[in-house]
């Protein structure tokens, strides 16, 4: 079998974005021994996915270590690859490819990529301002895999046993509450004294309120559980696969542009997603299952598009009175 490599470091938000072009490389190269090169946070999630047949981790050495270079370069040119597709398209992952070839190697294998003298190069014009299911499926056509062999969205490996969470057993609805993010842009966060009033108002509509984080969030999200006795916080406590077993069954969600709300919107909860002036949701606001490359068919009486965007320049300007006229709950 012809190894064939796909490369995609992170972050989460991306990789999930990328679980579509993914299943397009895998199903293009059915007979093919696929690796994936990652970072070793996001190695379960891509194990659970089932695509891969090995998964590399990338220690991403710096500048001043040439010894880790030189493995590295031993390792790729090693594995004998034929084709690799860079879905990270850095110039990080520009460095990998040169250094796939000589003196490392007689040949350098098919690269799909941006990086220039690649054989399948994407250089359209436009594709920093597509989002990124769009952006890599025209990547991916180069290299001859078309919208049209792309798999229906299979995500049938997300777990669904609940039974650790109470909440998710009573019928009662409840919804996610993602009041985190980056700790470097803090801008991308609305305040949590608004999630806070926002989970009160959800527990006042019978909605019990759901807390998901990270032990770095614990601030925000203890700041949005205190607000009224009928929230659980989950921070610390919800792992990716959970997070998205848990979407699964939520009645909505509401998140800043953080990497959680992309493992939600994924499953086909109705997400409303915060943007401030600092990010792009044209080019990087989550997609439910319903749109785009290997779109499946929405449920009856479900509408497509699954996300709601609120973007305000300063997300301390957003109103809760927006956000809650927004949500799919009266």
């Amino acid at each position: 079998m012809a190894p064939i490599l796909v490369i995609k470091l992170g972050a989460l938000g991306d990789f999930i974005l990328s679980y579509r072009a993914m299943t397009a490389i895998r199903a293009h190269h059915r007979d093919a021994a696929l690796a994936l090169l990652t970072i070793p946070s996001l190695a379960p999630l891509a194990r659970a996915t089932g695509l891969f047949d090995d998964i590399w981790c990338d220690d991403r050495p710096k500048a001043y270590q040439p010894a880790a270079w030189l493995r590295l370069a031993r390792r790729l040119n090693g594995a004998g690859f034929v084709r690799v597709y860079d879905l990270q398209t850095n110039d990080r992952t520009g460095h990998y490819f040169r250094l796939m070839g000589w003196p490392f190697a007689a040949r350098r294998p098919e690269w799909s990529g941006i990086v220039r003298g690649c054989s399948h190069r994407h250089d359209a014009p436009d594709r920093t301002n597509q989002h990124t299911l769009e952006r890599q499926a025209d990547q991916l056509a180069v290299a001859g895999i078309g919208v049209a062999d792309y798999p229906p969205l299979d995500l049938s490996w997300v777990p669904t046993d609940l039974s650790r969470h109470g909440f998710a057993g009573t019928g009662k609805p409840f919804a996610l509450l993602v009041p985190g993010g980056s700790a470097g842009h803090p801008e991308k966060r609305w305040p949590a004294a608004c999630y806070g009033a926002l989970a009160a108002a959800l527990a006042e509509k019978g909605v019990t309120p759901v807390i998901i984080g990270t032990a770095i969030e614990a601030g925000a999200c203890a700041e949005t559980a205190a607000a009224t006795p009928a929230a659980v916080n989950l921070c610390g406590d919800s792992p990716i696969l959970d997070t998205m077993a848990l979407a699964r069954q939520a009645a909505l969600a509401v998140g800043n542009d953080t990497g959680p709300m992309h493992l939600i919107a994924a499953m086909g909860c109705s997400c409303v997603s915060l943007f401030s002036a600092s990010s792009s949701p044209v080019r990087n606001r989550p997609r439910g299952p319903y749109e785009g490359p290997g779109a499946i068919a929405p449920p009856s009486g479900r509408r497509r598009e699954t996300v709601t965007v609120l973007q305000e320049s300063d997300l301390g300007d957003l109103a809760l009175e927006r956000v809650l006229a927004a949500l799919p709950v009266s």
